[in-house]
């Protein structure tokens, strides 16, 4: 009820005049609305293939004014844009079309002044189906895409616009292995006894329409190597990467020896030095907060990292319930050694072009207009991301006063 309220009051204060509001603390929204349908237009196409990671709809034309520019059309104005400084951002058919222009741009006007903004977030490890009702959340506090690393088959139709999702599917685990045994008995795990019947289930997934492939590497019952490099040599002829859960020093070292892409979590045990160089030009997504940011975690992050790892952020969304940039993973990054302005880029430029999603990950002409506004600059106080006071999707207000 506050946010719907909120909203309304955002639209009443909303006005046509070319002079810009005076209020310099208040953010008074051009165009909020609620998220349209994907019959209506202007939310994103899920999925997509796996060098794009999905592309928005644009939907119809909406009228257009003597500037060209559609009514839709607003100028962001006096705000502070994470990586390119004060600069004006005029918006319009859902991005970013002119960087530093008049606050005149638009006879449409949403004063920033003394805010900042930060592109929409990208939650690099989550589990949607395993938490539908946090799912639908994600978007209205600042997670604009995802990569969810395990999930049933059923899943895959699934629309959960405008959240931008790539998919797993289920993970490809040994008869009787995990996830099968515990949390993921409901089709969160697909069984493979051979090398053959690995590869094949590759092919499948890939039929499925997944962009990436999973695999979990842990105590018996579990992959044999064989199992395993057949299932990266499929994936790769596919163009897909592959994700391993190997939390212990033995299982990340094999996942390297048989060429896995991606750790999808921090291991929790510590990583020998020959270990941490496997992985020095591969990728770790974070989810530090969901083991406890354990000591032993953190020093393996900061190792990976200083050895020049690629960072994603992500936070084992669906066994963690916190929808929006947690906060608990902003503590465990600070404490790994990432200041704020690396935690931005983990959570937006680094997973933007390591996935696919081109038109996300920053605020250039072209890219998508899904940005949070904060109070606070996110390089001096990454935790201000956990509590944006209004975040847009595709030139959309989707939540304010959050």
């Amino acid at each position: 009820m506050q946010r719907a309220t909120l909203l309304v009051l955002l639209l009443l204060s909303c006005g046509r005049a070319r002079s810009v509001p005076q209020e310099a603390d208040t953010h008074a929204a051009a165009m909020p609305r609620p998220v349209p349908s994907p019959a209506t237009g202007g939310s994103p196409a899920t999925g997509g293939s796996p060098a794009t990671g999905g592309s928005p709809a644009t939907g119809g034309s909406p009228a257009t004014t003597d500037a060209g520019l559609s009514e839709a059309a607003f100028v962001l104005v006096g705000g502070s844009v994470f990586g390119v400084g004060k600069q004006n951002l005029l918006v319009d058919h859902g991005q970013i079309v002119a960087v530093g222009v008049s606050a005149t741009a638009s006879e449409r006007v949403v004063n920033v002044s003394g805010r900042y903004i930060v592109p929409g977030f990208i939650d690099s490890h989550v589990h949607l189906a395993y938490y539908p009702d946090g799912a639908a959340e994600l978007a209205a506090s600042g997670i604009v895409a995802v990569l969810d690393l395990a999930a049933p088959l059923s899943a895959l139709s699934v629309d959960h616009a405008p959240l931008r999702v790539q998919n797993t599917g289920p993970m490809l685990t040994a008869t009787l292995g995990y996830p099968l045994s515990s949390w993921g008995a409901a089709g969160y795990g697909l069984p493979v006894s051979s090398p053959a019947a690995a590869a094949a289930a590759v092919e499948s997934l890939f039929k499925a329409s997944v962009q990436a492939i999973k695999v979990p590497l842990t105590a018996a019952p579990t992959l044999d190597d064989a199992s395993v490099r057949a299932i990266v040599s499929a994936a790769h002829k596919h163009g897909l990467k592959v994700y391993a859960h190997a939390l212990d020093e033995k299982n990340a070292a094999r996942a390297a020896a048989d060429g896995v892409d991606v750790l999808a979590h921090t291991p929790t045990e510590a990583l020998s030095p020959e270990t941490l160089n496997a992985w020095r030009t591969r990728t770790v997504i974070s989810t530090l907060g969901a083991f406890g940011n354990s000591a032993v975690a953190l020093k393996n992050l900061r190792d990976l990292h200083e050895r020049g790892a690629r960072v994603l952020y992500g936070t084992d969304f669906g066994n963690t319930r916190e929808t929006g940039v947690q906060s608990l993973e902003i503590t465990a990054l600070l404490s790994a050694g990432f200041d704020g302005a690396s935690i931005v880029r983990a959570g937006t430029s680094v997973p933007a072009e390591f996935l696919g999603f081109t038109d996300l990950g920053s605020l250039e002409v072209g890219k998508r207009a899904s940005f949070l506004v904060l109070v606070a600059d996110p390089s001096l106080d990454p935790h201000t991301l956990s509590q944006p006071i209004a975040v847009y999707v595709d030139g959309l207000l989707v939540s304010a006063g959050l």
